[in-house]
Parts: structure tokens; sequence; C-alpha cells
């Protein structure tokens, strides 16, 4: 099952994360969006509760460094000795590595300081952008990139997004619940990995269309 995608398609999405981020960059370094951050942090964490923490403390874990090592390499195996594609593997492999010193080369550059409004955990570091939100869509989004095109049937490729989706949302959603992060952080976060797991797939597409008309080619 191919998950081709158009090029169009690829250079709308491509100017619109490279936009949103560029927007997001430029109201927090001249601190014109607290107020939109203050007042989304305070409604979100209205909705406190004992069994909510103990779930955004789950998807948080699911999306720090040390879970998607393991996520990793359970995937590098899957793809390696199952599917036996080696292409799919260092697609996947480069999209995490530059993944995850992307984000924080930004967030030394950016160097703004997490909220301190009201934490639910506590930890270091430099708040924009959120690196568990740009890892969310890298590895969840090349994950299902590349599962797609081994699911047969529309209802497996669905839930196959939908679930995607729902992690992606909830890993961002529970860093402003926690209270480690502005909402412009994990908007921002979405919007790097965004574009960086669409310049990869683009380029990964590319190489195998030639790759393929080289082939052909070669065969006449």
């Amino acid at each position: 099952m191919s998950a081709k995608i158009k090029t169009p398609f690829f250079l709308f999405l491509t100017i619109f994360t490279f936009a949103g981020f560029s927007t997001l960059a430029f109201l927090v370094t001249g601190n014109q969006i607290i107020h939109f951050d203050q007042a989304i942090i305070s409604f979100i964490q209205r909705l406190e509760t004992p069994l909510l923490t103990k779930i955004m403390k789950f998807f948080t874990f699911i999306g720090a460094g040390s879970s998607i090592k393991i996520l990793a390499l359970i995937s590098i195996i899957v793809l390696f000795f199952i599917f036996k594609h080696r292409s799919e593997l260092i697609l996947f492999t480069v999209v995490l590595i530059v993944s995850h010193y992307l984000f924080r080369v930004l967030k030394q550059l950016f160097q703004r300081a997490r909220p301190d409004l009201h934490r639910l955990i506590e930890i270091g570091g430099y708040s924009f952008p959120s690196g568990h939100a740009t890892n969310a869509i890298t590895v969840y989004g090349i994950l299902s990139f590349l599962l797609w095109r081994h699911i047969p049937t529309r209802w497996g490729r669905t839930l196959l997004v939908f679930f995607s989706i729902i992690f992606i949302f909830s890993i961002g959603f529970s860093r402003i619940y926690l209270g480690v992060h502005y909402p412009s952080d994990v908007i921002a976060g979405y919007f790097v990995g965004g574009f960086w797991l669409i310049i990869a797939i683009w380029f990964y597409q590319y190489i195998h269309e030639k790759l393929y008309e080289r082939k052909t080619k070669d065969s006449v």
C-alpha cells in the first residue's frame, strides 16, 4: 500500500509549518503571546483531578527521551528483521536523530524560561519549543507513514491515524497540564517537528522515484 503524497501538498505543508513556527518565534521573542499562554494554561489547569494528573503523567512519560529510545529500538528491530526494508530503517533513524538535535538547538537559541504558575512536576532546561511535542509528531508521524505502507485495510489505516493523533495531541496537552510548557511551546514543537517530518518524507519519496526511474531505464 502506497503512502505517496503529492508535491503540491508537501509544499503547502512546508510553507504552513515554517510560517507557523516563524510567527510564534516572533511573538515569543517580543513577549507578545504571554496573555494567550496564561489564559490557556489557566483553563487547562482548572481541569485538574488526581485521575487526570496520572493520565497526563503517563503521556508525558511516553513522550520522554527514555521512552522514545525504547520505542525507537523496537521499531528498528521490526523494520529490519520483520519488514526487511533498510531504506525505511534509514528514514526512521534519520528523522529521530535530527528531530532530537533540532529542538535542542532551538531551545538554546531562544532560551525561554519555563512557566512558573502551577507545576505538577519539576524539570529543568528551556521551554521553547517543546521537545516532547517535537518528538511526538516526528516519531508517531514517521511510524504512521511507514506502517501505513504495510496495512492493507482502510479501517486498519484509519485506526493507525486515529491513535497517532491521540498520542501526539495528548503528549503535548500533558506538558501544558503539568505546568512545564506554555501552549505556544507545544504548538511551536508541532510546527518544528511537522516541518522536519515533511522534508524527510518528501526527500525519501524523491529518492525512491529516482531509483525507480533508473531501474526502469536499465531494464529497457
